[in-house]
This record gives C-alpha cells, structure tokens and sequence, in this order.
C-alpha cells in the first residue's frame, strides 16, 4: 500500500497538515506544488484558487466530512470545510458543488477558523 501525500497548509495566524489518497486530482496537485494563493471563507469553509484544473472524478460529492481536503472543480480551488455553509442542512459540511475527495486534514480542522478572507495561503508537499 503506498503512503498517503502529505501536505502542509500554512496561513498568518497557523498551519495544518493534511494526508492525501493517491488519486488523479491529488498527483496533479501535488506536481504543481508549492502554491502561494488567497484564503476565501464561505460560512466554516475555506477555499483558495491553485491554479491547477482537473476533472470532476465518479466519486465527487458535495456533503462531506469536516476537515475533508477537496477539491472543486468548477472553481479550480482547493475547499476545507469545517462546518456548515451557507447551503448546509443544519450541522452538515455542504460544498457549492460535488468535489473530488482528496483526503482528511490530520489536526483540528476548528483551526480554520483562524484563517480571514484575503490571507495569504501556502500549500507545500512535506517529506514522507
């Protein structure tokens, strides 16, 4: 079985590590690594631009666990809920659209919280 990616996601006030699966999106992310972006929030989620585009994969899904890594297609951006949205059904992590599932964020993903609209993010491939 090969080791998952990991990743490391850093902004002004914290950072989070993240284990990616071996899909078609998370290899052509992590080729395009590092990536300098701009955090978005949208309700307890954030995204940010990558500059990579990739194909909506079969198992793409729009309701998703907390401190899912996934990445939007549409939007080319990588999503990190942590709650609800605003297009959630109560307490449920709803995204504006299906998403590729690319892994689970290792620490607390309530760490977002902390990241403002604007702040710079860095996304980097760690050692394995």
């Amino acid at each position: 079985m090969q080791t998952p990616l990991r990743i490391r996601i850093s902004w002004p006030s914290g950072h989070l590590n993240a284990s990616l699966d071996h899909t078609a999106s998370s290899q052509t992310l992590a080729r395009a690594l590092p990536l300098v972006s701009t955090a978005r929030t949208w309700g307890a989620e954030v995204y940010f631009d990558t500059g990579v585009s990739v194909s909506r994969e079969t198992d793409a899904r729009e309701v998703v666990e907390p401190g899912t890594v996934a990445y939007w297609t549409d939007g080319d951006a990588l999503a990190l809920p942590y709650g609800p949205t605003p297009i959630s059904r109560g307490d449920e992590c709803r995204l504006a659209g299906p998403c590729n599932v690319l892994g689970r964020l290792d620490g607390d993903p309530g760490l977002l919280a902390t990241v403002r609209d604007g702040d710079p993010v860095r996304v980097e491939l760690l050692d394995s």
